[in-house]
């Protein structure tokens, strides 16, 4: 206990430092790699595009450099944490650095998608593996059927943050609201104080790429950023769970896995072939009929704020009644905002 409450008074004076660092070094390594980005590592226009020219992509990596790397030395330069905190923090940075290979890789090959879910499954086992000792999000399942439910989720997770990643800033209205929200729930004492760390490196990594990702954007993440991306959030939005938060960790990607999760059964039961690219996303036929992509991504950014004010909510309450409350609320949020881009007009 003496140690946990070290490591949150270290983090209280360090948050802002970490956040503001994670910033600059993604805006740095952005800047000085977007050479080799345009000679090496062109998106070229496809099914599931928005763009209409070729853009380079790779940002990404950077981005997750960035929160990888001012996380471990905030982490393992500290003397408030544990040990196991840094056997979890090395866990997870390994499971990371696996899937920004194999989005690298994939960026300029098509891998296939055995490969890439092979190595999805790797990250998963990993990222489990780096719970703390104990913890369950589901404790009232058996631990074998718990952790096969959690790795499928998080499969599903982390490909549907990459079948998102559709248009210009959608990242940045995703992830910069839900890593802020778990910096505030972390705020409260009521996670890993780790997780702090991660989420605040990762808000300004994505920060630092914003300003190249805005429309019309000169610079992409690719899935060398989007599926270690989806995999830290995966890993984050657990340990809110498993921290006794279940409501707060279900309304924080809620708007992400309805859009994804509605779009994939459509295509199912039209007998469409979900592997192939798409534009079928809520967001992407509001794009399609006329919305402009910064009305697109500020709605979905404004109903990611509420749902963060919701989690936040439900966590200070702490009772059954205003998690269910929230749970409500966020529901309707994001039925209002999916209704919406379904009936867009220009």
């Amino acid at each position: 206990m003496a140690a946990a409450q070290d490591a949150w008074q270290a983090i209280g004076f360090a948050g802002p430092l970490i956040l503001v660092a994670s910033l600059i070094v993604s805006l740095t390594l952005i800047t000085l790699l977007q050479p080799l980005f345009q000679r090496y590592a062109l998106a070229l226009p496809n099914g599931r595009s928005s763009h209409s020219a070729p853009t380079p992509q790779g940002g990404g990596i950077a981005v997750v450099a960035a929160a990888l790397a001012v996380s471990a030395v905030a982490i393992w330069t500290s003397h408030a944490f544990t040990i196991e905190a840094h056997a979890s923090m090395l866990l997870v940075i390994l499971a990371a650095l696996l899937l920004a290979v194999v989005g690298m890789a994939d960026d300029i090959r098509d891998l296939g998608v055995v490969a890439k879910f092979i190595a999805q499954a790797i990250a998963i086992v990993l990222v489990i593996a780096a719970f703390p000792a104990g913890m369950h999000v589901a404790p009232f399942l058996p631990e074998w059927l718990e952790r096969a439910l959690l790795l499928a989720a998080g499969l599903w997770f982390v490909n549907l943050v990459n079948f998102m990643d559709g248009i210009d800033w959608m990242m940045v209205a995703e992830v910069v609201p839900l890593t802020a929200g778990i910096a505030v729930i972390g705020a409260f004492g009521a996670l890993p104080p780790e997780a702090l760390v991660v989420a605040l490196a990762l808000n300004g990594a994505m920060l630092g790429f914003a300003p190249f990702n805005r429309p019309v954007a000169r610079l992409f993440l690719g899935d060398m950023g989007s599926l270690p991306i989806g995999l830290l959030m995966v890993w984050l939005l657990y340990l809110v769970a498993g921290s006794g938060h279940l409501a707060a960790a279900i309304l924080l990607p809620l708007y992400f896995v309805a859009d994804a999760t509605i779009t994939l059964l459509r295509r199912l039961s039209a007998g469409e072939r979900i592997w192939q690219a798409h534009r079928t996303h809520f967001y992407q036929r509001a794009r399609a009929a006329g919305m402009s992509t910064m009305a697109v991504v500020t709605r979905v950014f404004l109903v990611n704020c509420s749902l963060v004010t919701l989690a936040a909510f439900s966590v200070a309450l702490a009772s059954p009644v205003a998690s269910i409350a929230a749970l409500a609320l966020g529901a309707a949020l994001v039925g209002w905002l999916i209704a919406s881009f379904a009936h867009a007009r220009a």
